[in-house]
């Protein structure tokens, strides 16, 4: 597994019976994550007095409660800064797991010599956009949300990078990359984080399991003649993370060669010493 190990102002401080415990600076929150599905003795203190607690509505949805969290704040990752902010289905704005692959492409980035262009999809709040400018590459986010990549934009301003070569689309991301491709745009990078369900801002339906071979397929093309790295991440339970490697594997290696490699991605659990998985990660490098 890939562990978001170097983290500073984030610690999964305990997880147990559906409930992850985590410190975010200077605050803590509780949070459901359908994958703890053990139950341990809660020792930690802060499972008493969380600053925010997400609780689940039984017709949907949910709420934070015990509420003593600020409307938002700052945490940094090495020489990063993103904005924190609580908001509905229990989200923060940052998955802190991703972390693991942010110091994976800023290496290749770092060391490629050359000018890259990344293409980051679904794109989010912008925690790959900003990863990737800041190890000096031009950037593409693409959005279907307008409130997100507005929130990518803050981010990658507080990471100092307001006049960083990024590009902000909102967009479905389908459309968006038959469009490149017609126009000839090309990019050594290409970084996909799908969700299981959801619908561009013209109602585009999305499946994962249905659509994602041909997604891939359609992103692969737009890869340049010396492309670096494809990276393509799943939320969706009971995917394998060999499943989207197979897809990277009959899809790229047969034009561009190089290597697939695949796992789960997790946080370390600082009251057990054990890693909660949060995911997985399938990457495919040129060398």
């Amino acid at each position: 597994m890939w562990a978001a190990e170097h983290w500073q102002d984030f610690c999964l401080l305990d997880c147990s019976d559906g409930l992850r415990l985590e410190r975010w600076k200077d605050y803590t929150l509780i949070r459901p994550d359908p994958q703890v599905i053990w139950k341990n003795m809660k020792k930690h203190p802060s499972w008493k007095r969380a600053d925010g607690i997400y609780t689940r509505s039984k017709s949907g949805g949910g709420s934070w409660n015990e509420n003593r969290l600020p409307e938002e704040w700052t945490v940094t990752y090495r020489d990063l800064t993103f904005s924190i902010k609580p908001m509905g289905f229990k989200h923060t704005g940052l998955f802190p797991e991703q972390a693991v692959n942010w110091d994976w492409f800023s290496s290749l980035i770092h060391a490629a010599g050359r000018p890259i262009k990344v293409l980051n999809l679904f794109a989010y709040t912008g925690g790959a956009t900003v990863a990737a400018a800041k190890a000096g590459a031009s950037v593409c986010h693409v959005d279907a949300s307008k409130g997100m990549v507005a929130r990518a934009k803050e981010n990658a301003a507080l990471s100092g990078l307001q006049q960083a070569p990024i590009r902000y689309i909102v967009d479905d991301c389908e459309k968006f990359c038959e469009r490149e491709l017609r126009r000839g745009n090309r990019y050594e990078g290409i970084i996909m984080d799908p969700p299981s369900y959801g619908r561009g801002p013209g109602g585009e339906k999305w499946m994962l399991e249905e659509q994602i071979d041909a997604f891939i397929t359609l992103a692969a093309k737009l890869l340049s003649d010396r492309p670096l790295f494809f990276l393509v991440n799943s939320y969706t339970t009971g995917l394998s993370p060999s499943t989207m490697g197979y897809i990277l594997r009959k899809t790229i290696l047969p034009v561009h060669g190089g290597t697939v490699v695949s796992d789960e991605i997790g946080l370390p659990v600082e009251a057990t010493g054990g890693i909660l998985p949060c995911g997985s990660s399938s990457r495919w490098t040129a060398e």
